[in-house]
C-alpha cells in the first residue's frame, strides 16, 4: 500500500536545480573512479561494496565548497555515479569467463568492443525494466521495503544539506589508503603478501598454508560487512587452505596432481615445467604443491558450492519472486488505466513512458541480433540470444529488486540469478540441439547481461528509493541512470583489458598471456560461469568434485550458516578473505565495545559513523591506488621508474624474508588500530 502521509524533503511543488550538466558530468567523474575501482577489487577478492553513499558524502562535501549544488543536484550525482559501480560488479563477475571457454574459444570475445556494447546493453535493461516497477516497489511499499542503502544514502544528502561536516573522516581514509599503497606497491616497503607454508615433507601437515593481502581495501570490506559475513568468508578458507589442501597433498602423489592440472588446462603436460604450483617434471614435485592441488582440484569443490549456495539463495527467495510478480503485473495495470499524461502528474511521480520500456526492449534485441561483435553465427540464433535476455531480464531485474529491498545490495544474491539464467541458456540451447563449445559463448553473454542487469537493477532501486525520500524527478534520476551506464561502461571495459594486461613482474612469476584468472587477478565468479557452460554444453564437467562442493554448501545451509558466503570463501585464496576477516573483526570489537558503554546507534547513524565512512574511504582510496599504479606497471618507461623505486631485495636482505613478512604485518596492524581508534571516536 502507498504511504499516503509520506512527505519528501523537498516538496513536489517546489522547483529546484536539479538535471543540469553540473551535476551530470560530476556524477559521471565518480561513476568512472569508483566503477575502475570497483572492477581491480572484485577482480582481486569477488567482493563489492556500494558507491552510493561514498559518492553522496564526497558530492555533498565538493558540491558545497565549489559547485554550489543543490540536495537534488546532489541527488543525481550520486545517482549517475552509483551506475558504474553496479555494472562493473556484473561485468567483472561473468565477462572474464570468456577466457575460460573450451579450447580459447572465448577468447576472441573478450576484447574492448564486446565488453563495452554488454556493459551498456545490460546497464540499459537494468534501469529500463525498473521503469513500470518503480511506483509499485518505491512508492506503495515504501513502508515495508526499506531500501537500507536508498534510505541511508537519502539520510545522507538530507543531514547534509542540513550542515556538518561528517565526510572529512572519508577523505582521511582515502588519504591514509593513498599513502599506505605508496609505501606497499610503489616503495615496497610493506610485503603485499606475508605467507607461511608447511614442506611438503612434514609428515603431519604437509602444504598447509597462511597468507593474506595486506592491503586497505581488504580491510574496509571487512570492517563494512561486519564481523559476521567476514567470519563466515574466512571460514570457507580455513576449510580449504588448511584442511583440504593438507588432506589431498598428503594423499596424491606429485604426477597425479600434475595430470589433472594438465586436463583442465593449468600445465601444457606432464613433460612441460611451470605452471599453477611450477612442476618440475624431472623430480616430478611442485615447487608449490599448496597452490598446485588448489586450482587441480579446490577450486572446483568451490564452484561446486558456489552454484549452490546461488541456488539455496534463489529458493529461498520463491515467495518473494511470486510476490515481485504480482505486484509489477497491477503496476503495469495501474500505469495503463491512469494513463501516461504527465501534465496532471506531480514532479515527484513523473517517470519515462513505458513506451520507452517496449522500444528500448525491442531495440535492444534487434541490436544484439545485427552487431557483429557479439557471438553466434547467424541473426536467427542471435536474436533468440536476445529474446533470452529480454525475458530473463524482466524477471531477475524484479527479483533483484525486490531482494535489495529487503536486505541490501550487499545481500543480493547476483550470483545465484547469473548461474539460474546461465544454466536455463544452457538447457533451452540443448533442447534446440546447440550443444557443443561452439555455443558456450553464446551462452555466456546471455549470464552476463542479466548479471548486470540484474546488478544494475539493484543498485538503480537504490537510487529511486533515496530520490523518493529527498523529493527528486524519477524520470530524471531514469535519464541520469542510463548517461552513468554508457559513460561508466566505457572506462570499465578500458580498465579490464588493462588489467588483464601482465606486467614484467607478473611476466617473471610465470603469468605470460592472461592476468586476469591468474593469482593476481583470481576473478572467481568469471572462471565459475565458464566451467558450467562448459560443463553443461560439452558434457565434461568433473562432477565428482562440484559435487562434494555442493554438498558442502547444503551442510552449511543445515548448520544455519550462510552457504553462498561459506563457499565463496572456500572457492578464493585464503591470502584474500584472511585480512577481510580481520577487518570484520576490528568491527566486532568496535560494536563490543559501544554495546558495553551502552552506545547506541540507528542503522542510519551507523552508516554515517566514523568507522564506516574512514573504512569506505580505505576501500576506495586502496582500490583507485591500485588501479592507478597497475596502469603505471603497464608501461615500460614508468614500469622502469617503478622497479628502481622497489626496495623489497635490499629490505628482505637485511630482515630476511621472515623479518620483512613481520615488518609488513605491523604496517598493517598499525592501519587496523587506526582504524578503530577513529571508529570509536563520537
Amino acid at each position: 500500500m502507498a504511504d499516503n502521509n509520506f512527505k519528501p524533503f523537498v516538496p513536489p511543488g517546489t522547483q529546484m536545480k536539479e538535471f543540469t550538466l553540473k551535476s551530470i558530468l560530476l556524477g559521471c567523474i565518480f561513476g568512472i573512479i569508483f566503477g575502475a575501482a570497483t572492477v581491480y577489487l572484485a577482480l582481486k577478492a569477488g567482493l563489492t561494496v556500494s558507491a552510493s553513499i561514498p559518492i553522496a558524502v564526497i558530492a555533498i562535501t565538493l558540491g558545497r565548497k565549489f559547485f554550489n549544488t543543490t540536495i537534488l543536484e546532489n541527488n543525481i550525482i550520486q545517482t549517475t555515479g552509483s551506475a558504474g559501480e553496479s555494472i562493473a560488479a556484473g561485468v567483472v563477475f561473468t565477462l572474464p569467463g570468456f577466457l575460460f571457454l573450451s579450447d580459447g574459444g572465448g577468447a576472441q570475445f573478450f576484447n574492448y568492443f564486446t565488453i563495452l556494447i554488454l556493459a551498456i546493453f545490460g546497464g540499459i535493461l537494468g534501469t529500463l525494466m525498473m521503469i513500470p516497477l518503480r511506483r509499485s516497489l518505491i512508492v506503495k511499499e515504501h513502508k515495508t521495503l526499506p531500501y537500507p542503502e536508498g534510505t541511508a544514502c537519502g539520510d545522507v544528502l538530507i543531514a547534509g544539506e542540513k550542515g556538518g561536516d561528517f565526510a572529512r573522516t572519508a577523505f582521511y581514509g582515502l588519504g591514509f589508503a593513498f599513502a599506505y599503497a605508496i609505501f606497499q606497491k610503489i616503495l615496497h616497503v610493506i610485503a603485499e603478501t606475508p605467507a607461511y607454508m608447511t614442506q611438503q615433507a612434514n609428515k603431519f601437515f604437509p602444504s598447509a598454508k597462511i597468507s593474506a593481502d595486506i592491503t586497505p581495501e581488504y580491510m574496509g570490506v571487512g570492517y563494512i560487512i561486519g564481523p559476521r559475513i567476514a567470519g563466515v568468508l574466512v571460514a570457507g578458507g580455513v576449510l580449504s587452505w588448511l584442511a583440504l589442501i593438507p588432506l589431498l597433498a598428503s594423499l596424491l602423489p606429485g604426477d597425479v596432481i600434475a595430470s589433472q592440472l594438465v586436463k583442465i588446462g593449468y600445465l601444457a603436460s606432464l613433460q612441460t615445467p611451470g605452471g599453477q604450483g611450477n612442476w618440475d617434471p624431472v623430480a616430478h614435485t611442485f615447487a608449490d604443491y599448496s597452490s598446485a592441488v588448489y586450482y587441480a582440484y579446490v577450486r572446483q569443490i568451490g564452484a561446486g558450492a558456489v552454484a549452490a549456495g546461488g541456488f539455496i539463495t534463489l529458493l529461498k527467495t520463491i515467495p518473494t519472486i511470486i510476490s515481485s510478480f504480482k505486484g509489477s503485473i497491477g503496476a503495469i495495470k495501474d500505469r495503463k488505466e491512469g494513463g501516461d499524461a504527465q501534465a496532471n502528474v506531480p514532479r515527484t511521480e513523473r517517470d519515462l513512458n513505458l513506451k520507452v520500456v517496449l522500444f528500448g526492449s525491442i531495440a535492444l534485441v534487434l541490436l544484439m541480433a545485427f552487431l557483429p561483435q557479439l557471438p553466434g553465427d547467424s541473426i536467427g540464433k542471435k536474436m533468440l540470444v536476445g529474446l533470452l535476455v529480454v525475458v530473463f531480464g524482466a524477471f531477475f531485474v524484479t527479483v533483484s529488486s525486490r531482494i535489495v529491498g529487503l536486505i541490501g545490495s550487499s545481500n543480493n544474491p547476483i550470483s545465484g540469478m547469473t548461474i539460474a539464467t546461465l544454466m536455463g541458456t544452457c538447457l533451452v540451447f540443448i533442447a534446440v540441439g546447440w550443444t557443443g563449445k561452439v555455443f558456450e559463448p553464446m551462452a555466456l553473454v546471455v549470464g552476463g547481461m542479466i548479471c548486470i542487469a540484474a546488478a544494475n537493477a539493484g543498485g538503480t532501486s537504490q537510487d529511486l528509493k533515496s530520490g523518493y525520500i529527498v523529493g527528486a524527478t524519477p524520470m530524471y534520476q531514469q535519464l541520469a541512470l542510463f548517461i552513468g551506464a554508457i559513460v561508466s561502461s566505457i572506462v570499465i571495459g578500458l580498465t579490464v583489458k588493462f588489467l588483464d594486461k601482465p606486467t614484467a613482474e607478473m611476466i617473471s612469476k610465470g603469468v605470460t598471456e592472461h592476468a586476469i584468472g591468474s593469482a593476481y587477478y583470481p576473478a572467481p565468479q568469471g572462471t565459475l560461469m565458464a566451467t558450467l557452460a562448459k560443463g553443461i554444453l560439452s558434457f565434461n564437467l568433473d562432477w565428482q568434485f562440484v559435487l562434494v562442493g555442493v554438498f558442502l554448501a547444503i551442510t552449511m545451509e543445515l548448520c544455519g550458516i550462510n552457504s553462498l558466503s561459506f563457499a565463496v570463501g572456500a572457492y578464493l585464496p585464503l591470502s584474500t578473505t584472511l585480512p577481510i576477516f580481520i577487518g570484520g573483526a576490528i568491527r566486532g570489537v568496535v560494536d563490543h565495545k559501544n554495546k558495553k558503554d551502552n552506545v547506541h546507534t540507528s542503522a542510519a547513524e551507523e552508516e554515517l559513523g566514523k568507522g564506516n565512512l574512514f573504512a569506505t574511504g580505505l576501500v576506495a582510496g586502496g582500490a583507485v591506488a591500485g588501479v592507478i599504479i597497475a596502469i603505471l606497471a603497464g608501461f615500460d618507461s614508468s614500469a622502469a621508474i617503478l622497479a628502481k623505486l622497489n626496495m623489497e631485495s635490499g629490505l628482505a636482505g637485511i630482515l630476511g624474508h621472515g623479518g620483512y613478512f613481520v615488518l609488513g604485518c605491523a604496517f598493517f596492524a598499525f592501519m587496523g588500530w587506526y582504524l578503530y581508534r577513529t571508529a570509536r571516536k563520537a
